[in-house]
């Protein structure tokens, strides 16, 4: 009876923690060549903690902050800092369940994956942009910055890319992966820009009325959509258990979108020169809907 109770439960854990775990995405982490290290960030009374990755170049570049999803400092947003890491730029990805956790803890101290996601789901977002901020600060200070930063933001964490291009005047871009838009956008100084699967209707829905609404408030906006794409492909479409392959054909066309903004930035703060042609050009209501990231009882599950 024992040793059937220890196969239960082998094959339990074999189902459920590779989700949870993404053990092949630290695989790819753990090969690479490029220097990364945790920091301290002080803020207030705030310490925050943020998965730095440095790229292998000769000069002064720009930085990324990447912006986790509902799941927290995964082994995947890791493993994404260290590709955008590997195109050439500075990546500084906080922890923002830093000192939430069990003993003062961030994601890495949660026990399971609904934990996170209802943790990630209540953070302040007055302190989720003041942690952007720090991250912000301190990327644009190293030695090896050019002083010009965007944020990246997945899931959870693109309506969040979306919502700090109204408060950072500095922000030269923001990239919003399948992200719900802000309440308002007048603030907004910098571009946007949305990558959104085709197969996701709740966050596509609010693609046309932002498109009306951010055109009316003079800002550039430019949101692609990749066919046959669900939700999260950035991350599907790299996992080999995804059974869509339109899941990674819109992760690799969505990265390479990504790296040619990215390569299009000036050398000091100010608007990206080439917009990308929209692919989703349809007429928007001016009222846009509220709609988050994940609802508490199916984020764990997407």
């Amino acid at each position: 009876m024992r040793r059937v109770t220890l196969c239960l439960l082998a094959l339990v854990l074999s189902v459920s923690l590779p989700a949870f775990a993404q053990d092949w995405a630290k695989a790819k982490l753990d090969a690479s060549p490029r220097h990364r290290e945790y920091v301290t960030l002080k803020h207030g009374d705030r310490s925050l903690q943020a998965f730095v990755v440095y790229p292998e170049v000769s000069g002064k570049a720009p930085v990324v902050v990447l912006i986790h999803e509902i799941f927290g400092l995964s082994d995947w947003a890791k493993d994404m800092a260290d590709e955008l890491a590997a195109a050439g730029y500075i990546v500084v990805a906080p922890d923002l369940l830093s000192g939430t956790g069990p003993n003062g803890g961030g994601t890495d101290s949660y026990s399971g994956m609904d934990a996170i996601t209802k943790a990630v789901s209540g953070l302040n977002p007055e302190q989720v942009n003041a942690d952007l901020d720090a991250a912000a600060d301190y990327g644009k200070k190293l030695p090896s910055s050019n002083g010009v930063f965007v944020t990246a933001g997945f899931c959870w964490g693109g309506g969040k890319s979306f919502a700090f291009a109204t408060h950072r005047k500095d922000l030269a871009a923001a990239f919003v992966f399948y992200g719900p838009p802000p309440s308002e956008f007048s603030a907004i100084s910098a571009p946007v820009y949305g990558f959104y699967g085709g197969n996701d209707a709740r966050i596509d829905s609010t693609i046309p009325a932002t498109t009306a609404a951010m055109k009316a408030a003079g800002k550039k906006y430019d949101p692609v959509t990749y066919e046959g794409a669900g939700h999260g492909f950035m991350r599907a479409g790299e996992d080999p258990a995804n059974n869509n392959p339109a899941n990674k054909t819109a992760r690799d066309q969505a990265f390479e979108r990504m790296t040619s903004l990215l390569k299009a930035l000036p050398a000091k703060h100010a608007s990206i020169a080439t917009p990308h042609t929209s692919t989703t050009a349809r007429k928007a209501k001016t009222s846009v809907p509220k709609v988050s990231c994940h609802d508490e009882a199916t984020g764990a599950a997407l």
